[in-house]
């Protein structure tokens, strides 16, 4: 009985010591060759069958487990893959270049250096293509920021006619009053100021005649003559502003405040900024251009 538990403890023991040895990491030199690799055997069945994006994942797997600089098979696998089937050239460069660099004495290093060379004028090809797609994206984000300059630029010149007109109004504020007129002259005389009484519109002044003979009688003055009083109603259409374009009774008004350009406003009742257009073309008589200022108290016609 002693004999037999003996050789029990034994074996235990080995089987322990072979499970701890199987535990330990295996070095390089032991690994299984890498085209015996399972995962590298499934790829290329994968391949033969036409399962291109199965196989890329074998293969990539194979280079996990080994890890990147000793899977040189498989990074060659992943290049054609990535470059003939996947369409991806700057991935199939850097497997191509890993193979490269791990066999630099293969018979297939020259073949791969033409793969390479191949690879990058197929993604020289594709750089103009997103180059345009790129432009033809940022078309609109232009015209925005053009339009924000613009306006930036009226803002400036808004804020630089306001700064002029503060200053004009600051200087006449402090400028002394003129005294009013005396009734000396410069020479301490006096003088007489001959006041011209203003003649309402249309009066006609009598002819100057010459002075009477003596003996002559004068007559009794003539009464002068007068145009006859304007109707009432007649001074009402005169005084009455010249009436608005064609068009104004389906258009809105907007008296410009601080702050006001043709952007805004276009934004404001459009909800539309590139609207600014119509409300410039219903301007005409006001505004010669985009670019001339708008004037705080400027009365603006809104197209409907």
């Amino acid at each position: 009985m002693r004999r037999f538990s003996f050789s029990r403890r034994l074996l235990l023991a080995l089987l322990v010591l072979a499970a701890l040895a199987g535990c330990e990491p295996r070095p390089a030199d032991s690994y299984t060759a890498e085209v015996d690799e399972p995962a590298f055997r499934r790829g290329k069945e994968l391949v033969r069958q036409g399962r291109d994006g199965d196989a890329l994942k074998e293969f990539l797997k194979v280079i996990a487990e080994r890890g990147d600089d000793n899977a040189p098979e498989s990074h060659l696998e992943a290049g054609i893959l990535y470059q003939r089937h996947m369409k991806d050239p700057l991935a199939a460069i850097y497997h191509y270049r890993r193979f490269r660099d791990l066999r630099v004495n293969s018979p297939q290093a020259e073949k791969v250096r033409g793969q390479i060379e191949a690879a990058i004028r197929e993604f020289a090809r594709t750089v103009p293509s997103l180059l345009t797609e790129n432009q033809s994206g940022n078309a609109e984000l232009q015209n925005e920021i053009d339009a924000l300059r613009r306006e930036n630029n009226q803002l400036k010149t808004e804020r630089e006619t306001l700064r002029l007109s503060l200053q004009e109004a600051a200087r006449r504020a402090q400028a002394p009053l003129a005294p009013p007129p005396s009734g000396e002259g410069v020479g301490g005389g006096n003088t007489s100021v001959a006041l011209t009484p203003v003649q309402p519109d249309g009066y006609i002044s009598p002819p100057l005649s010459p002075a009477p003979p003596a003996g002559w009688q004068q007559t009794p003055p003539q009464p002068s003559i007068r145009p006859p009083a304007q109707p009432a109603q007649q001074q009402q259409q005169t005084a009455q502003p010249a009436s608005r374009p064609p068009g104004s009774a389906t258009m809105r008004s907007h008296v410009v405040t601080r702050g006001d350009t043709l952007y805004s406003l276009a934004q404001r009742y459009y909800n539309n900024r590139s609207r600014w257009r119509d409300i410039l073309a219903a301007n005409q008589d006001q505004l010669a251009s985009e670019n001339t200022p708008l004037r705080i108290g400027m009365e603006l016609r809104i197209p409907q």
